[in-house]
C-alpha cells in the first residue's frame, strides 16, 4: 500500500483554485466605438457581459485591447463597443419578427454552439434557444438534437457534416494545474473551448480546478496524442514507467475502449454488486478519468479508475484472481475492490475517499495533505450528483 500511496498522491494534481474562462469567441466584425462603461463583478465573463450588453466577446476584446479575453478582474471597467452588434448580425436577416415554424433538425457534434449553429443553418440564436426550452446559458450537449425554426431544407441536410469531422477527432487527458484556464489548455492541444466545456459537462461559467482531470477533443493525429509524457505535478518519471504508461496506452487505442456512458455504468453496475455505494464508486471516477478508459498517467495509473499497476495486483489479491487493467471490466472491478477496502478499514468515508488518492497508510501516519482534503472534498460533491 506504500506503493500505492506514492504513486497515488503524485499521479493527481492538487489544488481547487477556480479559473475562469471564455465560453466561446464566436463572432468577428469592424472596429467597434465605445460609448458605454460596465464594471466587472463577481462571477462575470466576458462572454456573459457581451450577452448581456447586445455586444460580441470578440468586439470587447478588440474594444479593449484584451490579449486574453478570459483574464478580467473584478472592479475592471470595460468599455462596450455599441458598433459591433450589426457585426454579428449577418446569420439572421431572413427570420420575419413572428417565431419562424419549426423546419428542421440538428444533431450536436463536437466544438458546436448555439451560435455557430444560428449562423450555419440561417436562424437565429434566440430562435433556436426558444424552440429547444434552453435556458439563459445556451447550453448544449454533443450528440443533442435539436430543433432548428427557419433552417432551410438544404441547411438542415449539411447538418451531418460536423459528426463527421467529430469522428475524425481523438482526444487526450489533461490536468489541471495552476494559473490555466479553458482557453489555454485548448489552445495547447489544439482544440477550441466549445470542444473542451461541452467534452467535460461545464457549465456556461466554464470553471475548472487544479488537479481536475479533463478530456481535451484533438485532431486525431495530432501529436499531442501520440504519448504519455514523462512530467506531471512537478515529477519526471523513469524511463521504464513511462515506457510501460505507453505501451498500455497503445494497448487501449489499438483494442478500443467503451463510452463514458458505458463506463459509468459498468461502475455503477460493479459497485452494487461488491457492495460498495454507486455513487462513491462513480464520483471516484469520474474525479480520476471523467468516466474516460482511454486514459494513462505519467505514473502509469490505468484507465477510467486510474490504478497503477501495484494497486492491481493488491486488487487481485482482494478479488481473488489476476485482474488486467486494461481490461475495462478488470479496472473497474479493480478500482472498487480498492474502494472496498478502503472504506472497510477506514473510520469515515472521507478518509476512505483520502486514502484512494494520497494512499491509506500515508493517511494513517500524516494525517490528509492540503491537496488531499481538497480531492476529498471535490468527490464528496460529485458523490451528490449521482444519488
Amino acid at each position: 500500500m506504500s506503493q500505492h500511496a506514492t504513486a497515488r498522491r503524485v499521479a493527481t494534481g492538487t489544488g481547487a483554485t477556480l479559473a475562469l474562462a471564455v465560453v466561446g469567441v464566436t463572432a468577428t466584425g469592424g472596429a467597434a466605438h465605445a460609448d458605454d462603461a460596465y464594471t466587472v463583478r463577481q462571477g462575470d465573463t466576458v462572454s456573459h457581459i457581451a450577452t448581456r450588453t447586445g455586444t460580441t466577446v470578440a468586439a470587447i476584446a478588440r474594444a479593449n485591447s484584451l490579449a486574453d479575453a478570459s483574464r478580467i478582474r473584478i472592479g475592471q471597467v470595460l468599455s462596450i463597443p455599441s458598433g459591433s452588434a450589426p457585426a454579428a448580425a449577418p446569420a439572421a436577416p431572413a427570420p420575419a419578427p413572428a417565431p419562424a415554424p419549426a423546419s428542421g433538425s440538428y444533431t450536436v457534434a463536437s466544438g458546436d454552439t448555439v451560435s455557430h449553429i444560428a449562423a450555419k443553418l440561417g436562424t437565429s440564436v434566440q430562435a433556436i434557444v426558444s424552440a429547444n426550452g434552453l435556458d439563459a446559458r445556451a447550453f448544449i450537449r454533443v450528440g443533442q438534437t435539436l430543433t432548428v425554426p427557419g433552417s432551410t431544407a438544404a441547411a438542415a441536410a449539411a447538418a451531418p457534416a460536423p459528426a463527421a469531422v467529430a469522428q475524425a477527432t481523438g482526444s487526450v487527458s489533461h490536468t489541471v494545474r495552476s494559473g490555466e484556464t479553458v482557453t489555454a489548455i485548448a489552445a495547447k492541444h489544439g482544440a477550441t473551448v466549445a470542444a473542451v466545456i461541452a467534452a467535460n459537462g461545464l457549465d456556461a461559467r466554464a470553471l475548472i480546478r487544479i488537479g481536475q482531470t479533463l478530456t481535451v477533443p484533438v485532431p486525431a493525429a495530432a501529436p499531442a496524442a501520440a504519448a504519455v509524457g514523462n512530467t506531471f505535478a512537478g515529477r519526471t518519471y523513469s524511463d521504464s514507467v513511462v515506457a510501460a504508461a505507453n505501451a498500455n496506452l497503445a494497448t487501449l487505442r489499438s483494442t478500443g475502449t467503451p463510452s463514458k456512458a458505458d463506463m459509468q455504468a459498468k461502475i455503477a453496475a460493479t459497485a452494487r454488486a461488491m457492495g460498495v455505494d454507486p455513487a462513491l464508486a462513480q464520483a471516484i471516477a469520474f474525479q480520476e478519468s471523467g468516466f474516460n478508459h482511454g486514459v494513462v498517467s505519467p505514473a502509469n495509473a490505468i484507465g477510467a479508475m486510474q490504478v497503477i499497476p501495484t494497486s492491481g495486483q493488491w486488487a487481485s489479491d482482494l478479488v481473488g484472481r489476476q485482474l488486467n487493467l486494461v481490461n475495462p471490466d478488470d479496472n473497474v472491478t479493480a478500482g472498487v475492490a480498492i474502494l472496498r477496502a478502503l472504506v472497510s478499514n477506514a473510520p469515515d468515508v472521507p478518509t476512505a475517499i483520502a486514502g484512494y488518492y494520497q494512499g491509506a497508510a500515508s493517511v494513517k501516519k500524516n494525517g490528509m495533505f492540503a491537496d488531499t482534503r481538497r480531492y476529498v472534498a471535490n468527490v464528496q460533491t460529485h458523490m451528490t450528483r449521482f444519488r
